[in-house]
């Protein structure tokens, strides 16, 4: 008997969750949490101070992973792209937030075109009687993570008004004029539980409209107006509460930018995670009331880490220009009459070759002669020849496109950042534990309570979700399904 395509999707949706574990039904609404910047320690660091109905809630009465691990650098775009699709860098093709693209002859940004692997959502847009939703401060972010026009998707733009593709919801426009962004000029930004008279953490200055928007974008004001946004998205768009099955995405990339400029270890952090805690709290009460408490699941995780400031004794080895060590480099080569460096954009060389990838023995000479700079701890060639032998080589490897990544890549020395010119902060994207540790948390009726301390991998995500909802997983997904958080299976011995 034939079986249409669309009553196909439909027997998949509804039969594949109830074999093997015997899940329990998929709930109408599944929310996913990205905190672009989130390490684990962030959690630890303020577990004393915590409500009971926010991230205490989540922890204690989801399946929470405390060690899971991006094995590969952790550019915010990189990290992105391998939780919407299960796969490495080597697979989906974002290798950093930037590359060098041979064939223009120029840098080429990371963004959902660039994609080469499917995503979660774009999988669930396509079944049938399904809406997805993305709500991110930067619409390149949100873009990634669903990679579908089928999406709904809402992003701040630089005047700090929500907007969207296509045609703009009739309350969009009402919400927009109810909240502006001016009501934030001069704005003080003080510690959660500060006394009346108690000194500002920051002033939002409104001297330079340049400024007061980065202040603004660093802060808890824009986390805080991207999680009210997402309470009137829910409200509106009754998400959850109708006869589809509904997929909600939230990038929250406020601490990140907070982090370029302080770093992961400023007491700021601290006051970031504290307001997280305080809008997650208020959120799932209202995930309680509608669409109800049984009916939803609601995934946190981390897309990256981040290394401390360097202290400013420090900076001016640990700040790297990466012209000037291209150029210390390229004397190197010179020496030993290797072709010249065509393009260095961290942590990718690009030498001059005919056909577009040098031989290896040429990447080889380049990585040897790169680690006789200080700043540079370890190299992988396109050929796949590595400086070190352990855990490093497979994070090499997974961060390795073979077009796109240039003909070698580098590592800096440990807690070393680019330097942005400006004097201080950091940069992400390294392969340290720092940057590629991240909380897991998934909470809600399929899942069990529990705290799993052996690690897991971020390519682990998308088809354990995939699982959740009775998908199959993303097509380049290369992770397993995380079957331990299951309601009623056992954990791994």
């Amino acid at each position: 008997m034939d079986i249409c395509r669309r009553r196909f999707g439909v027997c998949i949706l509804a039969g594949l969750a109830s074999r093997a574990f015997a899940l329990p039904p998929r709930p109408k609404l599944l929310v996913l949490f990205i905190l672009e910047h989130m390490r684990p320690d962030y959690l630890d660091s303020v577990w004393a101070q915590v409500g009971t109905r926010g991230l205490r809630r989540l922890v204690e009465n989801g399946a929470y992973f405390p060690d899971c691990r991006h094995l590969a650098s952790s550019f915010p775009t990189s990290s992105l792209a391998t939780l919407a699709t299960g796969a490495w860098p080597a697979q989906h093709g974002i290798v950093a937030d930037q590359w060098y693209d041979r064939k223009d002859r120029g840098p080429r940004k990371g963004s959902a075109d660039s994609l080469l692997a499917t995503t979660f959502a774009a999988q669930v847009a396509a079944a049938p009687n399904t809406r997805v939703y993305t709500v991110s401060l930067d619409p390149t972010k949100g873009n990634i993570v669903t990679a579908t026009p089928q999406a709904h998707t809402f992003w701040m733009n630089s005047e700090g008004r929500f907007t969207t593709t296509g045609d703009n919801p009739q309350w969009l426009a009402d919400y927009n004029e109810m909240h502006p962004l001016q009501n934030l000029h001069g704005k003080e930004w003080l510690a959660v539980g500060a006394k009346s008279g108690a000194p500002a953490l920051r002033i939002l200055s409104d001297e330079r409209p340049e400024e007061f928007f980065a202040l603004f974008q660093a802060s808890p004001f824009s986390q805080d107006a991207q999680f009210d946004f997402v309470s009137e998205l829910l409200t509106r768009e009754k998400i959850g509460q109708g006869n589809t099955f509904d997929l909600l995405c939230v990038v929250v990339s406020s601490a990140a930018s907070l982090g370029y400029e302080t770093g992961a270890n400023s007491p700021l952090m601290q006051q970031m995670t504290l307001r997280l805690d305080q809008k997650l709290t208020a959120l799932l009460d209202q995930l309680d009331r509608a669409p109800g408490g049984d009916t939803y699941d609601l995934v946190l995780v981390g897309a990256h880490g981040a290394p401390p400031e360097p202290p400013s004794v420090a900076r001016p080895r640990s700040a790297v220009n990466g012209e000037n060590l291209a150029q210390a480099i390229q004397r190197r080569l010179a020496q030993a009459k290797i072709p010249r460096i065509e393009k260095y954009l961290y942590p990718f060389v690009y030498l001059e070759a005919a056909g577009g990838r040098a031989p290896d023995a040429a990447a080889v000479a380049a990585g040897r002669a790169a680690l006789e700079e200080d700043e540079v701890a370890a190299y992988y060639t396109a050929g796949g020849d590595c400086s070190v032998h352990n855990q490093w080589e497979q994070r090499f490897r997974n961060s390795f496109h073979p077009v796109r990544s240039g003909d070698l890549m580098l590592s800096y020395q440990s807690e070393y950042v680019e330097d942005f010119g400006t004097g201080r902060g950091i940069s992400y994207g390294s392969i340290y534990d720092y940057d590629i540790k991240v909380p897991l948390c998934l909470f809600g009726p399929q899942f069990r309570a529990g705290v799993f301390e052996a690690p897991v991998e971020s390519v682990d995500i998308a088809p354990t979700l995939a699982r959740a909802i009775g998908m199959p997983p993303p097509s380049s997904s290369t992770g397993r399904v995380l079957g331990e958080a299951f309601l009623g299976s056992e954990e791994p011995k």
